[in-house]
Formats: structure tokens, C-alpha cells, sequence
């Protein structure tokens, strides 16, 4: 790895890769694009997929005290009045009056005039509007009149359809606090100023836990998940002194908090937030209860009692965890005049696993490779390149982060083996092809957690 491996990495830089490479695509391209929406490519599909399914192995299935959900994107117009989304959730926004751009009134001193990038909105020649709220929520209607009646939101997080079948989940599934349940799914905010690729999107997808706990274990739980989260993202590659663990001051709690705590990385655009895990207290299921007149208590026979169990909310974002393995595994090395990019992702993260390269386009090669193709599909994501020479096949592998390449050349028509080569080090070896697909299955499995299942109470 090169040793100016930080001053290398930009933005810029992993932005131009994803083009370049099919990760991302600017959405709608051919019609001028539409802001700050991204389209995911063909190898930006399988990365993001492979994160979500890393997460949901982890933190779901592999787990005796969690299960998953997967809920409507348009729920009850009355969910949004409980949690308070439709009185709440809202931004300080200001206009210019010269340049009609529109702003965060609490991010001016982060912001730039889009006239005047050396000047902050306010410091140029136009002139800022007063301040006034903005509510986030994306409104459209159900139904074919375009009326207040039949007026719903788009969901701003995933969390409410976890709370809101609280009582479904513990009915059909019998599970006891503490337990948790899980959801992957999209979520849609009306940000007022929206931007840095990936980072801050007005569609974006949610990884979600809400873990339910009886009332006096929630502080124990709160440094449990604070603790996993960070290390699970440790386990996959992500270098150690690239995050940090930033607890909310009291001023930056949410009203329902008990809690909060972001783990943030060090992104080429400075520390921002992967990850919040949030002590919610009861908050969310009493709202609920409040609102819908059902009581959402769980009660245990144990003791014979009902209450209303606190919440543990490990919330992290699917897109900037991509971008985050993205930003983190990109890398640049060898002399300056024949640079190597290459993408030290996770073996078990990278969009394919195997890339097989046959050495001549002629005396059986592609055919032998192909088969080799056929014998590895079952087991990974697999590709084939033939195109161009074997030293220029291995750089287009190593910029896209396929950990093994595997060459078939005259020796494995004489004797049955392949060269593997490893993205990393370069490093080439001889191996049978009875022995391929152990080789690659171990090669690309993914981390095993030493991370307890449950703190001590």
C-alpha cells in the first residue's frame, strides 16, 4: 500500500472511479440529470447488495434475538402525527433574494453561494430571507383525487413500521425483551441542501434495529450497540483510526432521547456520520399507544406485569456505509509514472470475487476458462475478461476490487492447474483446479465476529 495512501485518496478521485467503472451513475444523465439522485451500476448494485447482505447476516440472521421486517413505504397519515414528523420534522431554511438558491439557515457558515463560491450565502450581493421551517416529508396522494383526505408521506425513516408492529411481531414470533427487530428499506427526505455524492441524498436506504428492552437494562444495551456497530464496521476492512465514536452533547439530543451517539468517519469531506445509535426510551411505542388507543405493553408472565419497553436504535445508512468501504478501500501505488489503483475491499464486499483470464485468445484458453467460469458461478460472483493484454486485465480487476484473479494458460491444458494472482500483494501461485473453489471459498468468507451476544446485566 502506498505510504501517502490519505493524501491520494479524494472525492474527486472516487467519484471518477465510479463512473468510470459502472459503481454510480448520476440519475437521468441523458436528460441534463437530477439532482443529488444516484443511480447504482452494474458493480454499485452488487457492492451495495453485498454491504446490505453483510449487515443483515450480522445483525439479523445470525442472531438468536433479532428478526427482520419489511414494511410499506406509505403508511397511516395518522404514524406521522404520533411520532411527530408532521409538527417536527422540519429544517430552518433562508432564500437568496438575488440568486433564488435556497439554504439551510443552520449550516450558512459550512455553505458556498453558488454565484460566489469564495463567499458565504448572505456575505455576496444577495440578500438572505428570514428564517422559517421546512418540513421534510415528501407529500403525494392515494387515490385518484388530489385532495387533503387522500393526502399520504413518503416514509422519512424506517423505525415507525417497526414500532407500529411491535405488538405483530411479538404475537406471531413469541420473542421476549430484550429482542430486536431489523429492516433494510428506503427512506425520503426533502433536504433543503443536499450534496457530496453519496453522503446526502434525498432517497436513501436505511439499515435499522429497533431493540426492545425492559426499562433498567437500557443503558446496558445503549454501550452494547454502540460498541458492535463500531466494531462491525472495523471487521470489514474499515481502517481503525478512520472512525470515531462522537456522543451528543444534551443541546444536540432529540426530545424523545435518552441518549445518542454517532459513529463517524473521516471522509475526504471531513468526519461525518455513518452510524447514530440512539437510547429512544419508551418514547416511540407510548406515542403509538396514545395515538391508536391500543395498547402496545408487553406483558411478561413471568413476573405479571405490563410494560412499555425501552428502545436501543442502531440506525446506519446503506449508501454511506457504500461510500465509506468505497472512500476506505481505495488506494493508488507504484512508482509515479505507472500508478496502480486498486480497491482493498473486503474480499467478501468486492461486486465480483473472481475474475478468470485466460492467457491467449486461441488454443483452447477461452474455452478452458469458460468452464472454470461455469464451476465457480455456483459459488460466487464470478466474471470473465479476455479483452486486451494479461498486465491491463489485472489493473481493470484491481481498480474494480476483485480480490483473486485466476489465469488459464498452456500449462493448465497440460496438467489441470491455474495461476491464482491476489489483488492485494500481487503475489502469484500455482494451484489444481480440484483444489479452485475451496481456495476461493476461504479466500472470500466473510469476517467472524468475537463481539458477545449480549452485554452483562
Amino acid at each position: 500500500m502506498s505510504d501517502n495512501n490519505e493524501s491520494t485518496v479524494t472525492m474527486d478521485k472516487v467519484v471518477n472511479l465510479c463512473k468510470r467503472r459502472g459503481f454510480v451513475f448520476q440519475s437521468s444523465e441523458i436528460y441534463g440529470g437530477l439532482g443529488s439522485c444516484w443511480d447504482y451500476g452494474p458493480l454499485g448494485s452488487e457492492l451495495k447488495r453485498n454491504v446490505k447482505d453483510a449487515w443483515w447476516r450480522d445483525m439479523v440472521t445470525q442472531r438468536p434475538d433479532l428478526t427482520g421486517l419489511d414494511c410499506s413505504i406509505m403508511m397511516h397519515p395518522k404514524v406521522w402525527e404520533a411520532s411527530g414528523h408532521i409538527s417536527n420534522f422540519t429544517d430552518p431554511m433562508v432564500d437568496c433574494k438575488k440568486c433564488k438558491a435556497r439554504f439551510r439557515a443552520d449550516h450558512i457558515d459550512d455553505l458556498r453561494c453558488p454565484e460566489k463560491p469564495s463567499k458565504k450565502p448572505g456575505e455576496c450581493e444577495g440578500e438572505l430571507t428570514e428564517a422559517r421551517q421546512f418540513n421534510l416529508m415528501f407529500k403525494t396522494f392515494m387515490g385518484p383525487v388530489e385532495e387533503t383526505a387522500a393526502q399520504v408521506y413518503l416514509r422519512p425513516e424506517t423505525a415507525q413500521g417497526i414500532f407500529v408492529n411491535f405488538s405483530n411481531v411479538v404475537t406471531t414470533t413469541r420473542m421476549r425483551p430484550p429482542f430486536g427487530i431489523g429492516q433494510i428499506g428506503k427512506s425520503f427526505r426533502n433536504e433543503i441542501t443536499p450534496g457530496n455524492f453519496l453522503f446526502r441524498t434525498r432517497e436513501f436506504e436505511q439499515m435499522e434495529i429497533e431493540f426492545f428492552v425492559p426499562p433498567g437494562q437500557d443503558d446496558a444495551w445503549y454501550e452494547y450497540w454502540q460498541n458492535r456497530r463500531f466494531n462491525w464496521y472495523q471487521e470489514y476492512g474499515i481502517k481503525p483510526e478512520k472512525l470515531r465514536l462522537r456522543p451528543h452533547d444534551s443541546d444536540e439530543l432529540a426530545h424523545y432521547a435518552k441518549g445518542c451517539a454517532d459513529i463517524e468517519y473521516e471522509f475526504p469531506i471531513g468526519w461525518s456520520e455513518l452510524e447514530g445509535i440512539a437510547n429512544r426510551t419508551d418514547f416511540d411505542l407510548k406515542q403509538h399507544m396514545e395515538h391508536s388507543g391500543k395498547d402496545l405493553r408487553y406483558f411478561d408472565d413471568q413476573a405479571k406485569e405490563r410494560y412499555l419497553p425501552y428502545v436501543i436504535e442502531p440506525s446506519a445508512g446503506a449508501d454511506r456505509s457504500t461510500l465509506a468501504f468505497l472512500v476506505d478501500a481505495y488506494d493508488e501505488d507504484g512508482p509515479e509514472d505507472d500508478r496502480r489503483v486498486v480497491l482493498r475491499l473486503h474480499p467478501s464486499l468486492a461486486p465480483f470475487k473472481v475474475a478468470v483470464l485466460p492467457l491467449m485468445r486461441k488454443d483452447g484458453h477461452p474455452e478452458k476458462a469458460n468452464e472454470l467460469v461455469d464451476i465457480l458461478r455456483p459459488h460466487c460472483a464470478v466474471t470473465y475478461d479476455q479483452a486486451g493484454s494479461i498486465g491491463k486485465r489485472y489493473r481493470r480487476q484491481d481498480e474494480i476490487g476483485t480480490p483473486i484473479g485466476v489465469t488459464v494458460d498452456y500449462q493448465t491444458l497440460e496438467d489441470e492447474t491455474v495461476t491464482i494472482r491476489d489483488r492485494d500483494t500481487m503475489e502469484q501461485t500455482r494451484i489444481a483446479i480440484s483444489e479452485l473453489v475451496d481456495h476461493v471459498k476461504e479466500r472470500i468468507a466473510p469476517p467472524v465476529t468475537t463481539h458477545p451476544l449480549r452485554p452483562e446485566i
